[in-house]
Formats: structure tokens, C-alpha cells, sequence
């Protein structure tokens, strides 16, 4: 595609720059402060939802850089996970780490809309579910002394910064000793999609791979689409976790693993039943005869609760397309890997604001002649 060169362009490009730095500033506003100045640990703590989204659609959990990035996009989070991904291309590979598994959480919120008593209990945490759509005007002058005061009301003199780890059963497991659920599949290899160009058929580890720095808005909008008929899925939440994952990796001298740090991530596994499905003749699936539910995974950095269970319902309708030929475009692994990733999506959408000077033109001459041959011939 050809692009054509513009005089006095890089003047205008510094100006456009520096008008996006006095917006940021609050400049252009007469009730605003230019002073006043959005810090980093204000956008971890009090964004820490945006922050944990952009961390992960950037691929490095970082989250002063995720914080950083918010900022210098103006709160836009593809922005701000293209300034992060783009950081992240550059660092250096120092190591990796073996398998990390979710028994190891240390939890913060566990729940399960598949049972109301499970091994080990339900831990609500902290959440949104429950809260109302309404605004909370006390927020527009928040006095940060009442925050302090209000903090001190609910936690008291000491306030817990680290939760013990706890042992929690799968509730996944229980279903696996009754048969109702087929055995654990077996292991694969990880796939690093960062070094491994995308090949199909797409194994499974690289399509998990893609969906957790896939866009949370196009996640939604593929397992959406199995919900409202576009598919057969029918699933249920056996169990959604969030916590911190200690992070091991090997001694670069004794080969030994060591903890090196530990990160937030969210957790989720379904089980559903088909609709009556082409091929699956009846309410479940179906392994050598016996009718079984079936089992979609989804794991992300952060605390980000829709994006893990929109991934675990991709899986399963990717897992289904496999079984017998994607029937819906949910469970095409090519249609999905190509169009969840919202860098990649929001770059060639972007890119059609750059100039197309010479392209149109040339559309404009072919339609011009066209339009003069038709003419004649009439």
C-alpha cells in the first residue's frame, strides 16, 4: 500500500502531541487545575480493575508500567495495552517457569454457581455482583481523611495485608469420581506465542495462550454469541477463583525452584450440557457411550471475572468444533485466535486515518473511466 510524504507533517505531528499532553493536563478546562496531577498508585488502587484488564490484553504483569501506560493513553485501555505489549517486546527472556497450577492460589474469592456447598467452602470477596447500578454522589469531593476513617471503621487497628494459603478441592474433582465428567486430558506442551508464529490446526495451550491477551470485549462478544443461539453450549460456573499464584522459577545456580514473586490471576472452570447438538443426541456429551458433561477452561491476569468465563466458554465451543467440525463461528479456533486480539484489531482499523492519498486516487480514476465507458456505450 502506498503512502505519499507530506511537507511541514512532523511540525504538525509535535503539535498534535503537544495538544494531547494540555488536554491530559486538564488545560483546556477552566474548572481544572493543570497542577493536579493523576499519580501512578491512584490508578493501581483505585483503577485496579482497568489496570489488571490492560496488564493482561499487554501480556506483562507490571503493574506500575500498566498504570503508567493508562495515564499516558488518556484512560484508553487498547491504547495503553499497545504501550505495554510494545515494552514488553523488548525485555529480555531471563527464564521459565514450570507449571503453576490453581490449587496454589492464595485466595481472595472463590465461588460456584454449580453448588452451594463445595469442598472447602465459598469465600464471596471482593466483587461487584451485588452492587447497585446507582451513583454514589459522596464520591464526587471524596475527603481522603473520611476514606482513612472509613477504613479503619471496617478492618480496625491491624489491617491484613497477607492471607494465609489455603488448601481448596476442586470442585471439578468431585464430578470426575462420580463419572459424570471424562478424565483430565492429557498434558501439552506450552507453546510460546510470542517466538512461535501461529500454525493451525491450533493446538490447545496456544489458543489458551491467545485468548488470555485477547481483547475482554471480543472474548465477550465470541461466547456471547454461543449463548444466544449461535452454538450449543449451556454452561455453568463449577468454580471461579481469584487469588495471588506464587511465582517459581529455577535457581540460576542450584537448578532449585524458588519463589520469585507471586501475581494476581482469575481462574474459571464450566461444565455444560449440549442443546441436541449435531452429533451429540441429547442433553450431554457423550465418551464411548455414557452421557457426561463437559468441562471449558479459562485463566487471566488480574482480577477480571467475565474475561475468565467468556475464555472457558471459548474453549469448550473450540473443544466442541474439534470434536465434530466447528458448526458456529465460536468454534472455528482460526475465526476466534484471528479476531480476539485487540492490539492487532484496533492497529488495521487505525491504520485507515493514515494517509490513502495515492490508493483513492486511483479508486476514483478506474470509477471515473468506468463511469465515461458506460456513458459512451449508452
Amino acid at each position: 500500500m502506498g503512502y505519499v510524504a507530506m511537507r511541514g507533517g512532523e511540525h504538525a505531528i509535535a503539535e498534535a502531541l503537544n495538544a494531547l499532553d494540555l488536554l491530559r493536563a486538564g488545560a483546556t478546562d477552566p474548572g481544572a487545575d493543570p497542577g493536579e496531577a493523576l499519580t501512578i498508585a491512584a490508578i493501581r488502587h483505585q483503577l485496579r480493575l482497568l489496570t489488571d484488564r490492560v496488564m493482561g490484553e499487554g501480556g506483562l504483569y507490571a503493574p506500575d508500567l500498566a498504570a503508567l501506560a493508562i495515564k499516558q493513553a488518556h484512560g484508553d485501555p487498547l491504547e495503553a495495552a499497545f504501550i505495554l505489549r510494545a515494552h514488553r517486546s523488548n525485555l529480555p527472556r531471563l527464564g521459565t517457569s514450570p507449571v503453576h497450577h490453581g490449587g496454589e492460589l492464595r485466595l481472595i474469592r472463590r465461588i460456584s454457581a454449580a453448588f452451594k456447598e463445595i469442598p472447602g467452602g465459598q469465600r464471596l470477596g471482593p466483587g461487584t455482583d451485588y452492587l447497585q447500578r446507582l451513583f454514589r454522589l459522596d464520591l464526587l469531593n471524596e475527603d481522603p481523611q473520611a476514606v482513612r476513617a472509613a477504613v479503619a471503621r471496617i478492618l480496625g487497628d491491624e489491617i491484613q495485608t497477607k492471607i494465609p494459603a489455603m488448601e481448596f478441592p476442586g470442585v471439578v474433582a468431585g464430578l470426575r469420581q462420580e463419572g459424570l465428567l471424562p478424565p483430565s486430558r492429557p498434558a501439552q506442551a506450552a507453546i510460546d506465542i510470542t517466538r512461535e508464529p501461529l500454525a493451525l490446526p491450533v493446538p490447545r495451550p496456544a489458543r489458551l495462550a491467545h485468548l488470555v491477551r485477547g481483547e475482554t470485549g471480543g472474548i465477550l462478544a465470541m461466547a456471547y454469541s454461543t449463548m444466544r443461539g449461535y452454538g450449543y453450549l449451556h454452561p455453568t460456573v463449577a468454580e471461579l477463583r481469584v487469588g495471588y499464584l506464587p511465582v517459581r522459577l529455577p535457581h540460576p545456580l542450584t537448578g532449585e525452584l524458588v519463589e520469585a514473586g507471586e501475581m494476581l490471576i482469575t481462574e474459571c472452570e464450566i461444565v455444560a450440557t449440549h442443546g441436541g447438538g449435531p452429533g451429540k443426541g441429547g442433553a450431554a456429551g457423550k465418551e464411548g457411550g455414557q452421557p457426561r458433561l463437559l468441562l471449558g477452561y479459562g485463566a487471566c491476569v488480574g482480577h477480571n471475572e467475565v474475561k475468565a468465563i467468556a475464555m472457558a466458554m471459548c474453549d469448550r465451543a473450540m473443544l466442541n468444533g474439534d470434536e465434530r467440525g466447528p458448526a458456529q463461528p465460536a468454534e472455528d479456533p482460526e475465526f476466534v485466535i484471528a479476531l480476539v486480539d485487540g492490539i492487532e484489531s484496533m492497529g488495521f482499523c487505525s491504520h485507515y486515518k493514515l494517509p490513502h492519498y495515492v490508493t483513492f486516487q486511483a479508486d476514483l480514476e478506474n470509477l471515473r473511466q468506468a463511469a465515461h465507458r458506460a456513458k459512451g456505450a449508452l
